[in-house]
């Protein structure tokens, strides 16, 4: 409350007036509305040296700068992307795809900044946005980007933006490229070959290299990680989804293969229900996923799944803006990330035409829900953080009452829980009816002492940290001994024997090694 007297009592009178409107603010028009026409105008633009030098600290990686091209290929309806790097003096990359190309006027105007307004209607396919994606992009990495591009049945065009240039003139020059320049440039036999398609070269890579002793080996590791990010937010297309074009990347002449962060093929993960709902008439679709647990997964898969900061940063929605990955790895603060949810991944699908409602930035790379978007998210958001947790805690099995007979049973007691021994497991049953009474008792007293001594939080770091445990290391050896042990005191031909035989595939750690398993039982028959 404001401690004044007098002001007190204005702010405390009822208000008799007029209601107040919403806050607008007034136009230029609105402010100024017999004034308008006889103000002065001045075309004022910026300072071109100045204004491409700021622009090229947008944050780009190479990564996402050649997505950024590889965005305007597929719009171009291109099948195959070649991007070739050179380490040899002087140092560049080009972009070069079959696409239907551009001819001389849809070049140039593609060579402009803001060569679109993002309040544009696009077609249904068209990764772009803002129109400047081609020349930021570029001079992100570069001082120097050339641009040739062939329409089918016309002349090759070419134009290039050069930053000493730019900078010498003091005013936005683009170079036009004469014919016999044209020919002489790298790569654009490939598609005067083709008869169409746009080669977009890299020269003077200033920003890529920076700080660089070795440049000719930084660029190579640069390369690899744009490999990394490229298999990622282009799987859809690489993986020929139904519904797209089959995209082909090459970089040097070999393929860019994709990476599904929903290991959407291995039986073990769980594709729950989709659901769906519609933005001011546009569908998006929700695909929620569970990744099975980490010990289940090969080490190629559960690198595939995680990559170097591992499964739990990467849990949470996965939009895709026609089909291409735009963010990932975020709750959008519905969740925390944490170990319980970390198989949890929700693949979100939103069209161009909602673009507006999503505040997407000029990489591409950062996206922000609107509300009514959130409130949709959020009904899914804890039945699936439950079934991660389930996945999570039961490593990808049923519990215990299911078909395979655990070693070890999960108990909850007074708001905690412990780890047993499972007394009915078949191993142990048998032990114990062939003791005596008291060896029995001692028995039992060395399994308490393995239970009171469980290292659970030696076991927590370990699968927090996402370190694969070998829990039957020489498993063909050990299980066919450990089986071996188990039917000694079983006469052949009986009927425990038969059926311990059986189910040997459904007992622990059996169960972990199926294809072991159905070998000792043929064995053992």
């Amino acid at each position: 409350m404001v401690n004044h007297p007098g002001l007190y009592r204005v702010l405390s009178r009822p208000y008799q007036g007029t209601p107040v409107q919403p806050w607008h603010n007034p136009s230029p028009l609105e402010r100024y509305p017999r004034r308008w026409n006889r103000l002065k105008q001045l075309d004022h633009p910026p300072l071109a040296p100045s204004l491409m030098d700021s622009m090229r600290s947008m944050g780009y990686s190479l990564g996402s700068a050649l997505a950024d091209l590889i965005d305007n290929s597929i719009t171009a309806q291109a099948h195959q992307i070649r991007i070739e790097f050179r380490g040899e003096d002087p140092i560049h990359i080009a972009v070069i795809d079959d696409g239907t190309g551009m001819g001389d006027s849809q070049l140039i105007e593609a060579m402009r900044h803001g060569s679109r307004c993002p309040d544009d209607l696009l077609e249904d396919g068209d990764l772009g946005r803002f129109g400047l994606g081609l020349k930021t992009a570029s001079l992100s990495q570069c001082r120097q980007m050339t641009v040739v591009s062939l329409r089918e049945g016309e002349e090759p065009c070419g134009y290039c933006w050069d930053l000493d240039v730019v900078k010498a003139e003091k005013r936005w020059v683009l170079l036009e490229l004469e014919s016999v320049e044209i020919h002489s440039l790298p790569y654009v036999d490939q598609i005067l070959s083709h008869g169409h398609g746009t080669v977009v070269l890299w020269e003077k890579l200033d920003r890529l290299l920076a700080g660089e002793e070795d440049p000719y080996g930084a660029i190579g590791q640069r390369i690899d990680e744009a490999r990394e990010h490229l298999s990622l937010v282009f799987h859809r297309y690489l993986s020929g989804e139904k519904g797209l074009r089959h995209l082909k990347i090459l970089i040097n002449g070999t393929a860019v293969a994709g990476i599904d962060p929903f290991l959407s093929e291995h039986s073990l993960t769980q594709k729950l229900e989709d659901d769906e709902f519609r933005i001011e008439g546009k569908r998006v679709r929700i695909k929620p996923f569970i990744l099975p647990h980490p010990s289940r997964l090969s080490p190629g898969e559960a690198a595939r799944a995680g990559g170097p900061e591992g499964l739990r940063a990467h849990q949470g929605f996965y939009v895709y803006r026609n089909k291409r990955l735009i963010i990932w790895g975020n709750w959008f603060r519905l969740a925390r990330k944490d170990e319980l949810s970390r198989l949890a991944r929700v693949r979100v699908d939103i069209p161009n035409s909602l673009d507006h409602l999503w505040t997407l930035d000029i990489r591409k790379s950062v996206a922000t829900p609107p509300d009514a978007v959130r409130r949709q998210l959020r009904r899914t958001v804890e039945k699936i953080r439950e079934r991660s947790r389930v996945t999570h805690e039961n490593r990808g099995h049923a519990e215990r009452r299911g078909p395979v007979e655990r070693g070890w049973t999960r108990v909850h007691a007074g708001g905690s829980v412990r780890y047993d021994i499972n007394r009915e497991h078949p191993a142990i049953a048998a032990f114990v009816e062939g003791l005596s009474p008291e060896a029995s008792r001692s028995f039992e007293s060395i399994l308490r002492i393995i239970e009171a001594s469980f290292p659970i939080e030696s076991i927590y770091v370990d699968v927090a940290s996402e370190q694969r445990v070998d829990r039957v290391p020489n498993a063909k050896e050990v299980l066919g001994a450990l089986a071996k042990d188990l039917l000694s005191g079983l006469p052949l031909g009986s009927a425990a024997r038969t059926a311990l035989i059986a189910n040997l595939h459904s007992i622990e750690p059996f169960s972990a090694h199926p294809n072991i398993a159905q070998e000792l039982s043929r064995e053992l028959s």
